[in-house]
């Protein structure tokens, strides 16, 4: 139920608490995808030094031209994020809208990209137990290292996705009016989303692409 003076949830006593009460559920739910990303990149890390000539070895077959490509989507998707972010709080309704649809089709072509590296890693034989053949001098362990790369990057991937989703609705509600300088919180709780898997791909694109390189 909602004031129908104010407009806001019964349980907040104003815009302010109600905002305020959002962005700490996000940061809270930000922190959770945090430590779920750290445990995997803490068992990257132990799994590196533990057989650093497997994974090296291994590390050369991931594409760094396509993962520098998708890099540049994703910051790029950042900056008109944040864009967006700014043009509803301007009540730049047309803007905002414009900037969220050019985000979303930034993060497709950034999906759409991964797809096309999976791709060629599959046709290449170096997908885990379903189809792998190495021909360095330590499969097995180049076999964990394109575990990790798989899993940690399909996390991301699907982040991804559904942020894209997210933001589809955000542009949707943003068309309709229901978004403006009154109230913006929930784009500006997608654009911290959207950071965050800016933030983890940072750290994944040295992690698989480049760290391992001669």
């Amino acid at each position: 139920m909602t004031d129908a003076r104010t407009g806001v949830a019964l349980q907040f006593d104003d815009p302010r608490q109600r905002r305020e009460a959002a962005s700490l559920g996000m940061w809270a739910f930000l922190a959770t995808e945090i430590l779920f990303f750290g445990v995997l990149f803490a068992c990257y890390a132990i799994s590196r030094v533990r057989y650093p000539d497997a994974f090296a070895a291994a590390g050369r077959h991931t594409d760094v031209l396509l993962g520098t490509v998708e890099t540049a989507v994703l910051m790029i998707s950042s900056f008109t994020m944040a864009l967006a972010v700014r043009s509803v709080r301007l009540g730049g309704r047309a803007s905002a809208v414009a900037l969220l649809v050019a985000t979303l089709l930034l993060g497709v072509a950034f999906l759409g990209i991964h797809g096309v590296e999976y791709y060629h890693e599959y046709d290449e034989h170096l997908v885990p137990t379903l189809d792998f053949a190495f021909e360095g001098a330590d499969p097995r362990h180049a076999e964990l290292f394109f575990a990790l790369y798989y899993v940690m990057t399909g996390f991301h991937g699907l982040h991804v996705f559904i942020g894209v989703v997210v933001i589809a609705v955000m542009a949707l509600l943003t068309w309709r009016g229901r978004f403006g300088p009154a109230y913006d919180a929930p784009v500006e709780l997608t654009g911290l989303y959207w950071s965050l898997i800016d933030v983890v791909w940072i750290f994944l694109f040295p992690t698989f692409y480049l760290v391992i390189r001669p």
